[in-house]
């Protein structure tokens, strides 16, 4: 069993605008303006679905030549729907995506038989769609840093 380990720090920067760095890689998270951020880049939810779809034709480039399947193009159409007063805390609802559909979109001269099997392949082996899809042990820890406050006290000292 080969287990691997990703890490990412998400960085609060203003209001709602966040930066996220691994490996390097830098991502700016932010809200729209219709929900009191700047749009400065996608926010949290959108990430899921870039998560999915990016995740999902990776797997199509990983796998299609040993199904047979031969194509120039390929893109991911992804749509997820979620009720905002969960996150708002304005009803008893899940603050999460209830529903996400993926539309694949490739050109390719495959019979629809062997897409069939592949796409259902694709949608077993992605691992982003099985962190969707399959509970999964997530915990929260905190630290507590010097306050503001006590670092200027202690530096006047």
């Amino acid at each position: 069993m080969t287990v691997l380990k990703f890490n990412v720090n998400a960085s609060l920067q203003e209001k709602y605008l966040v930066k996220t760095e691994t490996r390097g890689h830098k991502v700016i998270v932010d809200e729209p303006i219709q929900l009191g951020g700047t749009d400065q880049g996608m926010n949290p939810v959108e990430l899921i679905l870039s998560a999915l779809g990016s995740c999902q034709s990776i797997v199509v480039q990983t796998y299609a030549k040993q199904f047979g399947i031969e194509f120039d193009q390929l893109w991911v159409e992804l749509e997820g729907e979620l009720d905002l007063d969960g996150f708002l805390n304005k009803a008893d609802v899940r603050p999460g995506y209830s529903s996400i559909v993926s539309t694949f979109h490739i050109t390719t001269d495959a019979p629809k038989e062997k897409l069939d099997e592949f796409f259902r392949f694709v949608d077993a082996h992605c691992p982003v769609g099985d962190t969707i899809k399959n509970p999964v042990n997530v915990s929260s820890n905190y630290v507590v840093e010097n306050p503001i406050s006590q670092a200027i006290s202690q530096n006047k000292k």
